[in-house]
């Protein structure tokens, strides 16, 4: 079942408490991103909406916003994902291949032309849902890619 928070709990422990808000919604993001990808199941309950920023999970974003740019301390309740779940392997593989990812460079990846952010994306407006098939689509997308670059020509 989609948890939000439980997903968030389980990223900031992932990462050793040190991530702010951003870093956080973008992981989530992707997170989400490659459950609904590899499971057909959401991983936040959401929905994303399109900041100016990047994809937001507003429940996620009231829980933190407090701690502004600084680390978010352990304010969740309840337990994290086990080790070898679904979730927690989606988690951990967007972990593991962004490891080094700046919050810069988290936006940027979040951002790209044609995913799902842009094409529901409107300068100054909040509450625009990125719709769960938007974010699936992106994931197909960006594996389709990967795979291309694979082939030997």
């Amino acid at each position: 079942m989609a948890d939000t928070l439980r997903a968030a709990k389980t990223i900031c422990e992932l990462r050793g408490w040190s991530l702010s808000n951003l870093p956080l919604q973008k992981l989530l993001y992707l997170s989400h991103m490659v459950h609904l990808g590899r499971h057909g199941q959401k991983l936040a309950e959401g929905p994303f909406e399109a900041w100016d920023l990047g994809p937001v999970e507003p429940r996620l974003y009231r829980k933190v916003k407090a701690y502004g740019g600084s680390s978010i301390p352990n304010i969740f309740s309840g337990p994290i994902y086990d080790s070898g779940s679904p979730e927690r392997d989606s988690i951990e593989f967007v972990l593991n291949d962004l490891s080094s990812a700046t919050p810069a460079r988290l936006v940027a990846i979040t951002h790209q032309p044609h995913g799902a952010w842009a094409q529901n994306y409107r300068p100054n407006i909040t509450g625009i849902v990125i719709p769960d098939d938007d974010i699936r689509a992106e994931y197909v997308r960006r594996m389709e890619k990967l795979q291309n670059r694979a082939v030997p020509a």
